[in-house]
């Protein structure tokens, strides 16, 4: 495994235990359809959830959800529409993103409810 990938995979090992704290329920990781990749599809009350994790090492460039895209979140709706058809799922449907920031080696984790869409 890659630096890169190991990274994103702690991203979404960090994501997922900060929104199970939130009382989230994890449904599915890394789902994949075609071109699109979800990191987390989350569950909460009656709400589907497919979450978005970005982290970043600095805020030199940016913020981690301002790389949230119109592609990319196009491309995690595509998915979406996949999953919820695979499934069955008729219900209440929600776009996050939790971003990761790293200050002085200590992350700082945010959750944008409805990010996009």
């Amino acid at each position: 495994m890659t630096d890169k990938m190991q990274k994103g995979k702690d991203a979404e090992d960090m994501a997922a235990v900060f929104l199970k704290s939130l009382g989230y329920e994890i449904v599915q990781r890394n789902y994949r359809y075609k071109t699109s990749e979800i990191d987390l599809i989350v569950r909460k009350d009656n709400w589907l959830v497919f979450v978005e994790v970005k982290m970043r090492s600095s805020d030199a460039y940016g913020y981690p959800e301002e790389f949230v895209d119109y592609k990319k979140a196009k491309n995690i709706v595509y998915g979406a529409e996949q999953y919820t058809y695979e499934n069955g799922y008729d219900g209440n449907v929600r776009y996050d993103v939790v971003a990761i920031s790293m200050r002085n080696g200590v992350p700082d984790l945010r959750h944008f409810e409805d990010a996009f869409y």
